[in-house]
């Protein structure tokens, strides 16, 4: 029975991550601003963990926060979230909710790479598990260029009444140039993989400032103002400041609570019942949802070459964590040789996804690689 809630609760999980797609997609076809919607959905998040940040510094003093400090968090804020999201709204606009979905595979991949930069990982080309990772990015990489460059017949949606269609800016959104496509993949794929150094670095900070729950508030807020700055600056006209319709209150009060709060303790309580490597593994799934619900309530179209690249991504991903999979259980195999412990999934260094608002980590206190894995996860990205 205990499986069976884990399991539940990754399919949650990973509809909630279609559900942010398709609303933000669906929020800027009813005609909303970009950078309107950031702030609003920073705000959104802000708003709901400043209550539970006051209880918690009721309940245990905060940790000291000094000048230096603060000006850190406030410049992971920036280009881990405002930036970063401003970014991927941005490329979602000129893209499809299922390319956006697709490039989120890339996303434990890229944290895996700057891993490697930072020596928090090992890649090691004569060996089978090292190949494996290797040849995983290189997929990754190909997925990326054939859903920028190669779009290819589409596969009409058979559902010609979808709920959330708007016929005039539905119209527009499908007139993309192949251009503009490109464009759109390129600021997303930029926009995950700033968000992977994020995540990454998010250990090191937490053992700076080991508060979660007031690292992840302080971090909304400063993002709430560094939006509403990004907003004032790109779009002057006050108009436009209105949510166009009831799709994109939706879309910000779904990406604001939901993705950012919500759907971050249920992967922290998914991490901890079966470890990191796990629910990674379950990341395509967002993609398949994303495939199936935006065609039925978007209309949208299915490329061969969305399907083609999606393919890649999502077997560049499985190559990377067999690889580290195939690695971990060789260390362990070694260590309980000599005495070691043997718990693979608990110590997997995979680092999780997780669009886009909470910088959280899982359990606390398992050094700056555990906590960059977990740090992925944590997500309200976007």
């Amino acid at each position: 029975m205990g499986n069976g809630k884990v399991y539940a609760t990754v399919v949650l999980i990973r509809l909630i991550y279609a559900g942010m797609h398709i609303l933000t997609k669906a929020s800027f076809n009813e005609g909303t601003s970009t950078t309107v919607f950031v702030f609003y959905r920073h705000a959104v998040a802000a708003i709901f963990l400043l209550p539970f940040a006051f209880l918690e510094v009721r309940k245990r003093p905060a940790p000291p926060l000094n000048l230096k400090l603060s000006v850190k968090i406030f410049a992971h804020a920036f280009y881990g979230m405002a930036g970063t999201i401003n970014l991927y709204c941005i490329g979602l606009k000129y893209a499809s909710a299922t390319s956006s979905s697709a490039i989120f595979n890339i996303v434990p991949v890229v944290a895996f790479i700057l891993a490697v930069m930072f020596r928090m990982e090992t890649l090691k080309l004569r060996s089978v598990h090292g190949i494996a990772k290797a040849s995983g990015i290189l997929l990754c990489v190909g997925g990326v260029i054939v859903l920028a460059l190669y779009q290819g017949p589409e596969l009409k949606s058979m559902n010609h009444h979808q709920l959330l269609k708007h016929h005039a800016s539905a119209a527009a959104a499908h007139a993309h140039s192949s251009k503009e496509w490109a464009l759109g993949i390129f600021l997303m794929t930029t926009s995950v993989g700033i968000w992977s150094f994020w995540t990454v670095k998010q250990g090191p900070l937490l053992l700076e400032y080991p508060s979660k729950l007031l690292n992840t508030t302080l971090q909304c807020v400063f993002a709430s103002v560094q939006s509403l700055a990004v907003a004032l600056v790109l779009e002057r006209d006050f108009s436009r400041w209105k949510l166009a319709g009831a799709v994109s209150l939706a879309g910000v009060l779904f990406t604001g609570i939901v993705v950012a709060a919500i759907s971050y303790y249920l992967q922290i309580w998914v991490i901890e019942k079966k470890g990191p490597v796990f629910l990674s593994m379950s990341m395509p799934l967002s993609l398949v949802f994303t495939m199936a619900i935006s065609s039925f309530l978007l209309g949208e179209d299915v490329s061969l070459g969305s399907i083609i690249g999606s393919v890649l991504l999502v077997a560049g991903l499985y190559n990377v964590l067999w690889g580290k999979s195939r690695e971990e259980k060789q260390a362990v195999d070694g260590r309980d040789g000599n005495g070691g412990d043997g718990d693979v999934e608990k110590n997997a260094a995979a680092v999780q996804p997780a669009d886009g608002e909470t910088t959280e980590e899982e359990e606390g206190g398992g050094g700056t690689a555990r906590d960059a894995d977990a740090d992925a996860d944590a997500a309200a990205k976007v």
